[in-house]
């Protein structure tokens, strides 16, 4: 393998074992016993689920309790607020512009990390006994510690994940989420022995549990990776002109056109407004707040709607079938039986939306797998669909980015030597 790319593996690496640290650097003044306790009552609930997307930094108060969450938050308004006016939509498709737009996704994101780590620290002091809870020290000089520990703790997560993405391989923020959910499982398979031991799984739920993760797994990569794949001719002169090239004869258009986005979407939009509830003494908020736990059937049905939403959502944005139908025309290329520019455009729309509809209906059935597991079974949560989900599609987007490394390389070498 090339060492540039041996390099850029080792600086990934790098990076997530500087994520893993930070996980076990606590804000200062938590009792870590009093939080250990609750946690262990509370891994069904939202807590649980903003838990395992840290990689147990919430169960450990650490710096980066609020993770990586508040700026895919902010990435999702974002997004949405692009869709809706066309001078934000403008300023992303130019280069300057996309600077720009970064920049008011990470203003906005210290905005929401503000107010969930406020959130966080009211909530703290409801957790245990004595008047500040699980806090050790007065709340006023507390809240202004955690705010600002916690606000460096996600910040300093973006800085990483920003570097993974222009210095490593893969997606920095999908990587970091990728070692987060990775970091818990052999404690949920601890766990999953110990019930095992203890007689509250039998055996025969255990071997249930395995088939249905592999068979998971299976599903989500044979899905990953199928593909419609539409015919292309090209023009006779077109072909006369490169006889020595290499020409592409068809356009393969995902099943999964939005691949690991709307699922991490989702539950950053469940979570956001569960985290800002769990600090409220309000009964009517604190019903709430409990109808959007995992373990309530809202959160599920709530789940399944926003994945679906999100599929439909990014996928229009990835896919453009204006911009491959005109590249087309320009190329001298044309998909049989079809009309130039237009008509071509109207069918791969056409097509991207039928395969969308089946994407979206795969990504939010297996995204709320982990409701029927933890019903049926009584198994951790961590055994579910959204976590495998994001597991399996980041593996393979980097495997294949990492593919496209080793294969540019390739002909960066064979140009060089004048092939």
């Amino acid at each position: 393998m090339n060492k540039a790319i041996v390099n850029k593996i080792l600086i990934t690496l790098a990076f997530l074992f500087a994520y893993r640290v930070l996980a076990y650097i606590p804000i200062p003044g938590v009792d870590a016993a009093v939080i250990k306790d609750f946690f262990r009552l509370s891994s069904s609930n939202a807590l649980g689920l903003f838990n395992m997307f840290s990689g147990g930094a919430v169960e450990r108060i650490s710096i980066i309790t609020l993770g990586i969450m508040p700026y895919i938050t902010a990435s999702i308004i974002m997004e949405l607020l692009a869709a809706t006016f066309a001078p934000l939509a403008k300023m992303k498709k130019e280069r300057d512009g996309m600077q720009r737009y970064m920049q008011i996704i990470r203003y906005v994101t210290i905005v929401i990390t503000v107010i969930q780590a406020i959130s966080v620290s009211f909530g703290l002091r409801s957790i245990g006994g004595g008047p500040n809870g699980a806090i050790l020290i007065d709340m006023k000089e507390f809240l202004l510690i955690s705010v600002f520990v916690m606000l460096a703790g996600t910040m300093l997560l973006v800085w990483i994940g920003e570097q993974i993405t222009q210095r490593g391989v893969g997606n920095g923020i999908s990587l970091i989420i990728f070692g987060g959910i990775v970091s818990g499982i052999p404690n949920a398979i601890g766990s999953t022995f110990k019930l095992v031991n203890t007689g509250e799984i039998s055996v025969l739920s255990l071997i249930v549990i395995g088939v249905i993760i592999v068979a998971t797994i299976c599903c989500i990569v044979y899905i990953e990776l199928a593909e419609r794949r539409i015919p292309i001719s090209y023009a006779r002169k077109v072909i006369m002109q490169n006889q020595n090239k290499r020409i592409m004869n068809y356009i393969p258009i995902k099943l999964n056109l939005s691949g690991v986005i709307p699922p991490i979407f989702a539950s950053a939009l469940l979570v956001f407004p569960s985290t800002i509830l769990q600090a409220s003494s309000n009964q009517y908020l604190q019903l709430i707040a409990d109808i959007l736990s995992p373990s309530h059937y809202l959160h599920h049905i709530l789940m399944f709607a926003f994945v679906v939403f999100f599929a439909y959502f990014y996928s229009s944005i990835v896919f453009n079938a204006k911009d491959i139908a005109d590249n087309l025309k320009r190329q001298g290329g044309y998909i049989p039986g079809m009309r130039p520019g237009e008509g071509t455009s109207s069918f791969l729309n056409f097509v991207a939306n039928n395969l969308t509809l089946w994407g979206s209906l795969y990504l939010a059935v297996v995204s709320t797998l982990p409701w029927v597991l933890v019903k049926l079974l009584g198994v951790p949560f961590y055994f579910g669909g959204t976590a495998v989900l994001i597991v399996v599609q980041v593996a393979i987007d980097t495997m294949r980015k990492i593919e496209a490394q080793v294969y540019m390389n390739k002909y960066k070498t064979l140009s060089a030597v004048g092939f």
